[in-house]
């Protein structure tokens, strides 16, 4: 048995920078057409100079594989209109990170009032520039993106025009939020939609399986499962791709990500199937992003087939999701 997808989109992936770029690129390009590139390397990704040398560095990480990395600029609140006019050239959105709250953020945004944001965000909704969201407050941690939903709300409402993502939601009041107000989007991970809280740490710590947002309860994955499995038309595949170390992971300051990227489209055809929804899997990963964001990716086939496909225990130094794990499908 094959299934054959037709430019298959990650919509959030972090390719990271320098030797660990070398080494995962060539996993996402292999399987995707193309991907949302996330800014927060090390200096985040704010100017253009910076954005086309990051690009150069990507495709040549990626050698001769068929794949478009979308760039994006992590937000500053200052930037003028001239400056965005220009950008929007070169990059398919802006990433919004609250100041500490993830992987390289300590530049993120800490005062969410609406007058200090408006700047950019006026001009991007002008402009049609999608902002990307990592929506988490710095509370407890199980809470952060449910309180996280009034600044949406904020936000939403007063730039109606401004197309938001609400990045790798987690929590059924995102989907309810979603549902809702009619300028927000998402994505929605693999891991989200397999794991719970139980996965990560109700029995042994898993620090492979350790992410933010963190996995919430089993009521948040079903809700994000009845999404991304009927192929909702406001949502997407965005992996949430996110490489460390294996000594960065199995550490007593865990850094938090997963790295799934060889494994994504074979564990979502395996998910996919198990639900007799197989058909809406183009939709998921492609369709849908491509009229969120109102383009068309290059022309790329991707098959996958039926088959075992063992999970190495790690590629290089970075353990991905299911190390030494068997899937029933492959990506050839």
């Amino acid at each position: 048995m094959k299934i054959t997808l037709n430019s298959p989109l990650d919509m959030h992936v972090h390719l990271r920078d320098g030797e660990m770029l070398n080494n995962v690129a060539p996993y996402s390009s292999k399987c995707f057409a193309g991907a949302i590139v996330m800014p927060n390397i090390l200096p985040p990704v704010t100017t253009l100079e910076e954005l086309k040398a990051y690009k150069n560095r990507i495709l040549k990480a990626i050698g001769e594989d068929k794949f478009e990395p979308y760039m994006t600029l992590f937000f500053k609140n200052n930037w003028t209109y001239e400056f965005l006019k220009e950008a929007k050239h070169f990059i398919k959105a802006v990433k919004l990170y609250p100041s500490g709250i993830t992987t390289n953020s300590e530049n993120g945004v800490s005062d969410f009032k609406i007058e200090n944001l408006k700047p950019t965000l006026e001009a991007m909704s002008d402009l049609n520039i999608p902002l990307l969201v990592h929506g988490e407050t710095n509370g407890f941690v199980m809470d952060r993106e449910k309180e996280f939903g009034v600044f949406y709300k904020k936000i939403a409402l007063a730039f109606p025009k401004l197309k938001i993502i609400m990045e790798h939601i987690t929590d059924r009041n995102s989907v309810k939020l979603l549902k809702e107000i009619d300028n927000l989007y998402a994505t929605i991970t693999l891991h989200h939609l397999l794991l719970t809280f139980d996965d990560v740490a109700g029995g042994k710590l898993k620090p492979h399986l350790f992410c933010k947002p963190i996995a919430k309860r089993y009521e948040d994955k079903e809700a994000l499962l009845e999404l991304a499995l009927n192929a909702y038309p406001k949502i997407m595949f965005g992996s949430d791709s996110a490489p460390h170390p294996q000594n960065k992971k199995e550490s007593n300051e865990c850094a938090a990500g997963i790295w799934t990227a060889p494994i994504a489209l074979p564990a979502l055809c395996e998910l996919f199937e198990k639900y007799n929804k197989l058909d809406n899997l183009q939709k998921f990963v492609s369709d849908n992003a491509q009229n969120i964001y109102n383009f068309k990716p290059i022309e790329k086939k991707v098959v996958l087939e039926k088959g075992e496909f063992l999970v190495p225990e790690k590629y290089n130094n970075v353990v991905p999701m299911f190390a030494g794990k068997k899937l029933s499908w492959k990506c050839n």
